[in-house]
């Protein structure tokens, strides 16, 4: 918690604190039961800031807290991250690339789950070579989620299948901010976290796989294929220069901002020299004071989403402020008398903390000095906690349908219609990589399995 900051103080004690997320909580599931999209999930999180201000004891406090929570690096990084990748994903997908690529892949017999299963093993590799799994999204859902649909792959397990490789990547991804977080706060090596993590991701992708070939729902693709292949034009392939400059500057570990922001640049480049934009189609002034062209179109459909991601990120700051934090770290301190407790103990914060802010690494941060503490006194191996920490954000925080992890791949799914559109809270059903994570974890914190082979040799 920030310790400059004032700590707010609210009526009704605990209950009093936790108003605000009881609020959101009830407004998300009404939402979740309505199918809404992301707007609902806006209406729920803004609702919970305004009703907080009934139950703050001071309110300039409060205020603060708010603005707190939007001055977090984070915050900016994703917003800007979502409105770039709009523009690159209208890019290509107003060119035609999308329906070309389709045409060829429905020829070639590859569709329906196949295509999932492909789609989840993609997502893997560049998730955990680029180590984002945000950064992930905007590259992998602009082109494999519209050519799975239309090869005939159900819509959400299309996104099931990238969120569930993304999570992949960012557990087990040697240059993730989660990775990096778990072995830095628990003092261990970050080469040995990855190679032990292995015992646990690894039977997880291998029981996605399996899942999504088994189980991914499918459609008819004969409806598509006419239209797709009607309207092939291979020179849109040339889209593709979009995200292979994207993926090429992330694994060069350059910044996500500039690898979208130079994946425009090429994109508009190449558009313009193969004819398929022209100048007036990506930004036009007819007069009447309007604007349009695809580069406006794709900046403002983002609204929904950033505005939730304002929401969210001002409620983490009165999380923060509020000390729920700290309460969280009590409980874990009172009940972690012996090892197994202690690792149960490291789970349920891990994953309470994760789905309350959103973000797995600032949840892996707020608690590392004390897992540190605690798992130290129960004999719990620090490469043992750094796993456990991190395999639990990518369960809990990957299956809360308010984080990012939901919300930005159900807004992305949303721009190519609504036959295309996927709800938030439809992901976290066939987010098959973080569903089988949770059956490895209960395994691991039950019978014990990894705990005495957290070192290698030992």
């Amino acid at each position: 918690m920030d310790q400059k900051g004032k700590r707010i103080e609210f009526h009704f004690g605990k209950f009093g604190k936790l108003a605000p997320l009881l609020v959101a909580a009830a407004m998300i599931m009404w939402a979740a039961l309505s199918q809404s999209n992301v707007n609902g999930y806006v209406l729920a999180f803004f609702a919970a800031l305004v009703a907080g201000v009934l139950f703050a004891r001071d309110e300039k406090a409060y205020g603060e807290a708010l603005v707190y929570g939007l001055s977090k690096p984070m915050f900016g990084v994703i917003v800007m991250a979502v409105i770039l990748a709009a523009v690159s994903g209208k890019l290509i997908s107003a060119s035609g690339a999308v329906q070309t690529i389709a045409a060829y892949v429905v020829a070639a017999g590859f569709t329906g789950r196949l295509f999932v299963a492909a789609s989840f093993l993609i997502t893997c590799l560049l998730a955990f070579a680029t180590g984002t799994s945000v950064g992930t999204y905007f590259v992998v859902i602009p082109i494999l989620f519209p050519v799975g649909v239309m090869a005939g792959a159900a819509p959400e397990f299309m996104i099931g299948a990238i969120v569930s490789g993304a999570a992949f990547g960012d557990n087990l991804g040697p240059i993730s901010d989660t990775t990096i977080a778990s072995s830095a706060t628990q003092h261990a090596e970050l080469g040995t976290v990855v190679k032990t993590r292995m015992r646990y991701s690894l039977p997880a992708a291998a029981g996605a796989l399996v899942l999504f070939l088994l189980f991914s729902g499918t459609t008819k693709a004969d409806a598509a294929v006419p239209s797709a292949a009607g309207t092939a034009n291979p020179v849109s392939l040339v889209m593709l220069v979009v995200p292979a400059v994207i993926i090429v500057l992330c694994l060069m570990k350059k910044h996500l901002i500039t690898a979208l922001s130079w994946g425009i640049l090429a994109g508009i480049a190449a558009g313009l020299l193969s004819g398929i934009y022209s100048a007036d189609k990506l930004i036009a002034f007819p007069g009447g004071f309007a604007v349009s062209g695809a580069i406006i179109e794709a900046i403002t459909g983002t609204a929904g989403t950033v505005a939730m991601l304002i929401a969210v990120f001002a409620l983490l700051g009165v999380v923060e402020r509020s000390g729920l934090f700290e309460d969280v770290g009590a409980f874990l301190a009172r009940f972690a008398k012996s090892e197994r407790r202690a690792e149960t103990a490291i789970v349920l914060s891990a994953g309470i903390l994760s789905m309350v802010t959103g973000v797995i690494s600032v949840a892996i941060v707020a608690l590392g000095d004390l897992v540190n503490d605690i798992g130290e006194k129960a004999g719990v191996n620090r490469y043992r906690r750094a796993n456990l920490l991190d395999c639990t954000g990518c369960v809990f925080c990957f299956l809360a349908p308010w984080t990012v992890h939901c919300v930005i791949p159900a807004q992305q799914s949303a721009q190519f219609g609504e036959d295309f559109a996927v709800a938030p809270a439809s992901i976290p059903l066939v987010n098959f990589y973080s569903l089988c994570m949770l059956v490895m974890l209960l395994l691991a914190v039950i019978t014990g399995y990894g705990r005495k082979h957290s070192i290698p040799g030992k």
